[in-house]
């Protein structure tokens, strides 16, 4: 159940119920699962959980110059430590040292063995390479770090860059860094570390926050002009490195949402969602132009087309089965396009199977799924589909736009999601 480096997990002394959740990091565009499955540390959520023995660090002694110190912490297994190459000649390193009240959990593309949770590259439609490795990936192999407080109330607070397996972290001559106003030395990543924070929790309720680029130091700045700009962004002093539920995470190649265990506690469960599921079968929803019975296929079998797939037409919201009418469609028109007219209403739009979304930790509430993500297909919620459609997620340097949680499909600006119509049963 837990990665590696998450063995040594420990239960609360007032709970039999198993380890101390803080809370759990879950890809956006994997719906369940990643594409080729779930392998070892690289997964499609991961759970931070409290450990036997804290492995916090906290930042300690600043050498400013190259002192034989400074050298002894770069060199040694044993001390963590961040330098900053301001020049050939000058390198300010910070040793950190243990924190026995903190636990930390690093994220990266990287399989040493430092990283608790590797993230790829999140292909648009679930689609990835065998070995989830992309040929540019543009994820850091130590792209952050997340230290969650061991005691009540078991704050996360995340960091950019993560530390090797050397236990250092090196900026460069090119990364963008600075000196602060008390001496201590900051600076950024070369993609950055983007996070958003959602008012009013991630509820039915919720509206997107203002994404923000987290330092090295887990200050918080405006966005650079562009992903890698070597000029920072202004600092925002009234906000804040601290995680909550719903905040969303991009590492420049893929975004991770964090729900808090409390939050989780709240959210309905993969057996909520296949009830739900049986409920919308047991409805028999009919073909209007087949007439033939209609069932979302298990969660299990989520990826695979059944012969009973329900499909829509997207611009209105009728439901069918997959079927040819129409056939005065221009075939090649239809290929470029992938539009079809509705036999129902005649309105002209995307005709596509509909999915239901699995993961549970992307829905904002537990109502039936009566909406789908337009162009994607994938179902849920009413609410679900609605918080989603405003949230703008950072795609490529310096653009942002709506997408699926489930596939990370961008949606369509003009309508982001579609009611669906089911045809009841003629008998």
């Amino acid at each position: 159940m837990f990665s590696r480096g998450q063995e040594n997990i420990s239960t609360s002394p007032a709970s039999t119920k198993g380890p101390v959740k803080y809370g759990e990091l879950i890809v956006l565009g994997c719906n369940g699962s990643l594409p080729n499955g779930d392998k070892g540390r690289r997964k499609s959520r991961f759970a931070l959980c409290r450990r036997n023995k804290a492995n916090g660090v906290k930042p300690s002694t600043v050498h400013t110059s190259c002192t034989p110190q400074a050298a002894k912490a770069v060199s040694s297994k044993e001390q963590h430590s961040i330098s900053y190459t301001l020049s050939r000649a000058q390198t300010v390193v910070v040793e950190y040292t243990h924190d026995s009240s903190t636990d930390m959990f690093q994220i990266g593309r990287s399989t040493e063995n430092p990283i608790d949770f590797v993230v790829t590259d999140t292909v648009p439609g679930g689609q990835g390479n065998e070995d989830g490795q992309t040929v540019q990936s543009t994820i850091s192999r130590f792209a952050c770090r997340i230290i969650c407080q061991r005691n009540p109330p078991y704050s996360a607070r995340i960091y950019a860059a993560g530390f090797d397996s050397s236990k250092n972290i090196f900026l460069g001559e090119k990364a963008a860094k600075w000196r602060m106003q008390d001496g201590q030395m900051d600076g950024l990543t070369t993609n950055g570390v983007l996070v958003m924070h959602p008012r009013h929790g991630f509820s039915q309720d919720s509206k997107p926050g203002l994404w923000r680029e987290i330092s090295v130091c887990g200050n918080v700045f405006m966005l650079r002009e562009t992903r890698s700009a070597q000029q920072r962004g202004k600092m925002v002093d009234s906000e804040s490195n601290e995680l909550v539920d719903g905040s969303l995470i991009d590492l420049c190649g893929a975004t991770l949402l964090w729900r808090t265990a409390e939050g989780l506690a709240h959210t309905p469960t993969v057996k909520h969602l296949e009830a739900l599921r049986q409920e919308l079968n047991a409805g028999r929803p009919q073909c209007p132009v087949g007439f033939n019975t209609l069932a979302f296929p298990s969660l299990r079998r989520k990826d695979v087309l059944d012969e009973k797939q329900p499909w829509a037409y997207l611009r209105c919201g009728h439901v069918h089965g997959y079927h040819s009418w129409g056939g005065r469609r221009d075939p090649e028109v239809e290929a470029a396009c992938q539009e079809r007219e509705c036999p129902m209403c005649r309105a002209r739009g995307p005709y596509v199977p509909l999915w239901l979304g699995c993961e549970a930790a992307f829905y904002v509430d537990a109502e039936p799924p009566t909406h789908a993500f337009v162009p994607c297909g994938h179902v849920c919620s009413e609410k679900t589909t609605a918080y989603w459609g405003q949230i703008l997620l950072p795609h490529g340097t310096h653009t942002f736009h709506a997408a699926c949680p489930f596939c990370i499909v961008p949606l369509r600006e003009e309508s982001s999601c579609v009611r669906l119509i089911f045809q009841s049963p003629l008998d």
